[in-house]
């Protein structure tokens, strides 16, 4: 009833609407049962097309189902840690959690672009518009306290990452309405009515899971070393804050006869120990401190494993081909700065880097220069833009630089002469006089009379090797640059907060792009504090563009839409190219081993296993060795996440994807520093994107 302008309810009116609410609440859950029933459950499914593996599979092909369990590995990070949360963006997480600690409802491989099997979910429902997506849990699924994991752990997972975790998943989930409790092992996600992303529902998959039981009720987004009740199939054993962490295999792993797991997880303990610096860590490794190492330095891997245990035989240096796209390692402008809003500016300063001379005189030779933010792939772009790619760019032509449509982006080059570094310079200064800059007293200087001066922040003294000759060039333009190397704590707090000039910084891409293409590029992304959107890119082209990377409803729309993407931030100059590799480099002493057969696109670590027959010979011989720690500063070091050291490929093992590529910067020796660091600030991105689609 009504009482002036009021609605009363009465109790009995009440009880009817509420019963009416209810009924309705029913209905719309029968109908949704009966909706969900109508779309097969698979145990796979794939971005493009049909999974590599079918129902039956019954192992990876790269995985040895004979490879023996048991063994202990030493492996070792460049940096600190202060966290056992990968997924917050405050404080600095341990390695490798992911996968072996936490687990999410689905997996990928690293043979394959980017599928989805079935991990903690037995089966998956994508109706064919791909609108919701559904997953049914396995029975058999536990937490490590024997608990089963529950739809109710789903649904609390996503409301947890998304409202306190990294500002990342927010935005990578920003698709998602909802996720909502089916039966006693179901879960559902529902999309926003009006999306077009078409990789939501293989994203939802990767979302890591909570135990609601353990989370609720603690603070999820402030750094802790409680070990959390997780359901991976390792535990946590031991931990020294900010030097080691040892993981041990849990022998009642529920999913340990998991085809998708079948040959993997092989090691009884993995002990991961902390090193400030990747020189000392080298030495760490010669004198039998750890076992197995991913080179990032040239010159290390040229110049810096001649030790006896090489010659005996006892270890093994090896360079394994890398089979996925690269993405792009550079000097990144922060156009925040007023110096670097004018793209003639930054399109000036990149001449003055000279990649010829820089791989010869200090990376031995060893690298390719990066031409495309997805290099080493078909997602590059090349050419001129043609056809369906033409078509997406057209209606930028008016904004867009007049290069994209008219010329092919070729980086500058020396050809490794004087001569050539001379007519660099020149062309430097045309466009910097073109952009209202000119020399007075040997000083770069605005109309204004105000000089050019920046800072390089570095958060390792590898990277100064290259960094160095470059700002050397840029002195010769009247430019006052100078470079900075700071603790990888400080180093990550200034680039979450954009507060920086010029960075090192690798963009790690798989080889199926999405919608992590918006923590990169997007305007949104450029005013989110931890964004991987460094360059503070904001551009309704790259915007567009980055939809329709993310909506393409093809492997063919996908490459046209990325190569189109390609070009603007190309000739956007947002940063100056460096270089990439097509080679992991590994050296490991041979107590482990690794399967016959090498995944087509990334290295998958945990399908290695113990050398059991050997192994006590070589830790009697590693035991007879005396670790000295170097007193110099050594050579080369790796960037932060989402950058490796040299010029790499996955920052990330992984969307928020692929299996670490091969980590370069120069730098250091192992995608560590900070790879472990940038990686809070990229991948929860990386989590995603090169970790949840490692095989991206």
């Amino acid at each position: 009833m009504r009482d002036g302008n009021t609605w009363v309810v009465g109790r009995r009116s009440a009880v009817c609407l509420a019963a009416a609410g209810l009924s309705a609440a029913v209905l719309a859950g029968a109908v949704r049962a009966q909706e969900d029933a109508e779309v097969p459950k698979v145990h796979g499914v794939a971005m493009h097309g049909e999974p590599k593996y079918g129902p039956d599979f019954e192992h990876l092909d790269y995985a040895d189902p004979a490879a023996p369990k048991g063994g202990d590995v030493k492996r070792a990070v460049v940096g600190s840690f202060d966290s056992l949360n990968p997924y917050i963006l405050e404080g600095m997480y341990a390695e490798e959690l992911e996968d072996h600690f936490y687990e999410s409802l689905t997996t990928s491989t690293s043979d394959e672009p980017f599928s989805e099997y079935g991990l903690l979910a037995e089966s998956i429902q994508m109706p064919e518009d791909r609108t919701w997506v559904a997953y049914t849990l396995r029975p058999e699924a536990r937490w490590h306290d024997g608990t089963p994991v529950t739809p109710d752990d789903v649904v609390f997972s996503y409301q947890t990452l998304t409202s306190k975790g990294h500002p990342f998943y927010k935005d990578y989930y920003a698709d998602i309405t909802e996720a909502i409790k089916v039966d006693e092992r179901t879960v559902r996600f529902n999309f926003k009515p009006d999306t077009t992303n078409r990789e939501l529902p293989l994203i939802a998959g990767q979302m890591p899971m909570f135990q609601k039981a353990y989370w609720e009720g603690k603070a999820f987004e402030t750094p802790s070393l409680d070990v959390p009740i997780s359901s991976g199939p390792y535990k946590i054993d031991r931990i020294d804050p900010g030097n080691s962490l040892v993981m041990v295999r849990d022998p009642d792993y529920w999913g340990k006869d998991l085809p998708i797991n079948v040959g993997r997880f092989n090691f009884d303990s993995i002990q991961y120990d902390y090193y400030r610096d990747s020189d000392v860590a080298l030495e760490a490794f010669k004198a039998g401190e750890y076992d197995w190492r991913q080179e990032n330095s040239s010159k290390s891997w040229a110049t810096g494993y001649a030790f006896p245990a090489l010659d005996e035989g006892l270890v093994t240096k090896e360079e394994i081909p890398y089979g996925a796209t690269n993405g792009m390692q550079g000097w990144v402008f922060n156009t925040r700065r007023p110096f670097f809003k004018d793209r003639k500016v930054r399109e000036a300063l990149g001449h003055a880097f000279d990649f010829e001379w820089t791989n010869k005189n200090i990376t031995y030779d060893a690298y390719t220069r990066s031409e495309s933010y997805f290099s080493n792939s078909e997602l590059a772009s090349s050419g001129l833009p043609e056809g369906a790619e033409l078509a997406l760019l057209e209606p930028f032509r008016a904004s867009a630089p007049a290069e994209v449509f008219e010329q092919p982006f070729k980086a500058p080059s020396t050809g490794g002469t004087e001569d050539g570094l001379r007519a660099n310079l020149a062309k430097a200064v045309a466009l910097l006089e073109e952009a209202g800059w000119t020399v007075r007293d040997n000083k770069l200087v605005n109309a204004d009379g105000e000089p050019m001066k920046f800072e390089i922040l570095l958060d390792n003294a590898g990277f100064e090797r290259s960094t160095g000759p470059f700002i050397d060039n840029l002195k010769k333009l009247g430019v006052d640059a100078s470079m900075r190397t700071i603790d990888p704590s400080q180093y990550e707090k200034l680039v979450e907060d954009f507060d920086f000039d010029m960075i090192v910084h690798l963009w790690g891409q798989s080889l199926s792009p999405g919608n992590e293409q918006r923590n990169y590029w997007t305007c949104e992304s450029a005013e989110t504090p931890g964004s991987a959107n460094y360059a503070g890119i904001c551009d309704p082209a790259v915007d567009a563009l980055v939809e329709a990377v993310i909506t393409a409803e093809s492997r063919e729309d996908l490459v046209t839409a990325t190569r189109a993407l390609d070009r603007l931030l190309l000739w956007g100059h947002y940063a100056v190219p460096q270089w990439y590799n097509r080679v992991y480099r590994v050296a490991y002493w041979n107590v482990v081993r690794r399967p016959e057969k090498t995944p087509d696109l990334y290295l998958d670590f945990d399908a290695w296993y113990a050398n059991l027959d050997e192994a006590q010979a070589i830790r009697d011989a590693q035991a007879k060795l005396e670790f000295v720690a170097p007193t110099e500063e050594g050579a080369e070091a790796p960037p932060a996440a989402e950058a490796t050291a040299e010029p790499t490929a996955g920052e990330a093992e992984g969307d928020a994807g692929a299996a670490a590529g091969p980590s370069e910067g120069e730098g250091g020796g192992f995608g560590g520093t900070t790879l472990g660091i940038a990686a809070v600030v990229l991948v929860g991105l990386v989590y995603l994107f090169m970790r949840s689609r490692r095989g991206q």
